[in-house]
């Protein structure tokens, strides 16, 4: 087989007709061709009076490696197969938390015959979509069943985005399995591939109950709360669910509850868990017109039906050494509610795979280093989130409305009154808020100083129409729990600190590949 990529082809392609492309393009027999695939398929916008689509192409021929000489961009590849050992278990591995890692690390320890006890504080995900859209409703916040935990993690209600910056052979395979599971096709082969929360919901169920198919058993509303060592070794997990206190005795445990479980991060430091403060940032969310975004990122070509909403990707260094950047880019989303704890506010990015509402989000971000936190507590960076999302919750008039100020008002330094053309998606209320009265103010300078600049590469983006929301802390973990080379913890044989809230992944499918490898180490311990 052989990828040949930096293929053009204009907006109106009929990508049904790849035999045609290599026929035509490539100048390929056709008596040659057996068989040619998508690989990859990307918006170049570089040139807003020629936006285009740039496609990779995998085919396979007769006489491949005289393609090879012949065409440009062309190399030859091999497709990528997970093997996963066969093993016989006396005590089932615990995964603890079902988010993107959780998910992944059950399904390979499933898969290899594990049987792996998953304990998820929060609920199903039918369930927990009933939890969040009553408190976007005004309702009362479920402080284990929200945005942040439940089945598929964090990851279920956002964009669903599936872009890394890793590089990992793992990530074929799980693009793969979440096709199995009901995601859409296209995300093997779209550069920037994204499910959207609605098709996340299905495609996390089905996981589960491949799972739980496999021999693994998933239990909601169990809530992990300690475990016990012999050794220095896990011999036992224990949860609390409905009907009590419940011990599981295991000799390995895959801790993958994600960045905003703090209490077990309290938990684990006063068990004296190897840990360390990590960078992280933080910011608010930015709100456009989609229709504004669209125009700016495709010039005449937006609404074109072969386009999606645009998105974009923007950095600022500043000259006092900081940095701001978007994160979480959600075309045609909406701002949501991403509380977690009682009297604290925070907010996340969500879209549909349609991505088709009126305004498109971004996160705005600055960095956050240990030297910001005051203190070389382990958790000092969790304390500093802490404090700025209860003074969010306050500034917002403690019944978990969110402050916000149209960026025209933030860069004059006055509160916002009205709104404009942009009119804020975040439930279940807002309120006008000066920042300064809830983030601190290198943070507010740089953001003030960092749109300005974004307004400079993206015409409009610092429209003073555009909504700021606050407070986004929920970037990644602020805390590491320190592993060796086996991942498995410094302090405690048997447990495996996993995916995002351990401080090593950074999206869902950095998680799962993390999710993955923990899985596979612990196979090989067993």
């Amino acid at each position: 087989m052989i990828r040949v990529s930096n293929i053009k082809v204009p907006l109106g392609f009929n990508f049904g007709d790849l035999k045609g492309l290599c026929f035509r393009q490539l100048k390929i027999p056709e008596k040659s061709l057996i068989s040619v695939k998508l690989s990859r398929k990307s918006v170049d916008a570089r040139r807003k009076n020629d936006v285009h689509f740039i496609v990779s192409v995998d085919i396979v021929a007769k006489g491949e490696q005289k393609l090879l000489k012949q065409l440009k961009n062309a190399a030859p590849i091999e497709e990528f197969t997970y093997e996963i050992p066969q093993v016989t278990v006396e005590k089932s591995p615990v995964v603890v938390g079902f988010g993107p890692a959780g998910m992944f690390a059950a399904l390979v320890l499933a898969m290899a015959g594990a049987k792996p006890i998953v304990l998820e504080r929060g609920q199903d995900v039918d369930s927990r979509v009933k939890s969040v859209k009553n408190f976007q409703s005004g309702g009362m916040l479920n402080p284990e069943s929200n945005v942040q935990f439940g089945e598929g993690g964090a990851g279920t209600f956002s964009d669903g985005k599936l872009t890394t910056g890793i590089k990992d052979k793992r990530i074929q395979t799980i693009l793969k399995w979440l096709v199995e599971f009901g995601a859409p096709e296209e995300i093997a082969y779209l550069a920037k591939p994204h499910i959207g929360t609605d098709k996340l919901r299905d495609t996390v169920k089905n996981l589960r109950k491949r799972v739980i198919e496999l021999g693994g058993d998933v239990r909601f509303e169990a809530k992990f709360d300690g475990y016990t060592t012999d050794n220095g070794c896990i011999t036992s997990v224990s949860y609390t669910d409905s009907e009590g206190s419940h011990t599981i005795e295991t000799d390995n445990v895959i801790l993958a509850t994600g960045h905003s479980a703090r209490d077990v991060f309290e938990m684990l430091h006063d068990k004296n868990v190897d840990m360390s403060q990590k960078n992280f940032a933080v910011g608010m969310r930015i709100e456009h017109l989609r229709s504004c975004i669209d125009k700016a990122m495709y010039g005449d070509f937006a609404g074109h039906p072969a386009l999606k909403a645009a998105d974009y990707k923007l950095a600022i260094h500043l000259p006092d050494g900081r940095a701001l950047y978007t994160f979480c880019m959600c075309p045609g989303g909406e701002v949501v509610a991403a509380s977690s704890e009682e009297g604290r506010l925070a907010v996340n990015g969500m879209s549909y795979f349609a991505r088709d509402s009126v305004n498109s989000n971004s996160a705005l971000l600055v960095n956050v280093t240990p030297e910001d936190f005051g203190s070389d507590h382990p958790l000092a960076g969790m304390y500093f989130q802490r404090e700025i999302e209860e003074k969010a919750f306050i500034a917002g008039g403690t019944d978990y409305s969110a402050p916000v100020i149209l960026v025209g008002d933030f860069l004059e330094d006055r509160l916002s009154v009205e709104f404009g053309r942009v009119q804020p998606s975040y439930r279940p209320k807002v309120k006008f808020t000066m920042p300064q009265d809830y983030l601190p103010d290198f943070i507010c300078r740089s953001i003030k100083a960092g749109i300005v600049e974004m307004g400079r590469k993206i015409k409009g983006f610092d429209d003073k129409d555009a909504v700021l929301t606050g407070v986004e802390s929920r970037s990644s973990s602020p805390v590491r729990i320190n592993r060796g080379e086996n991942l498995e913890s410094l302090s405690v044989g048997g447990l495996f600190p996993c995916g995002e809230g351990a401080g090593y992944a950074g999206g869902i499918v950095s998680a799962a590949v993390d999710g993955m490898k923990c899985a596979e180490a612990v196979l090989r311990r067993i």
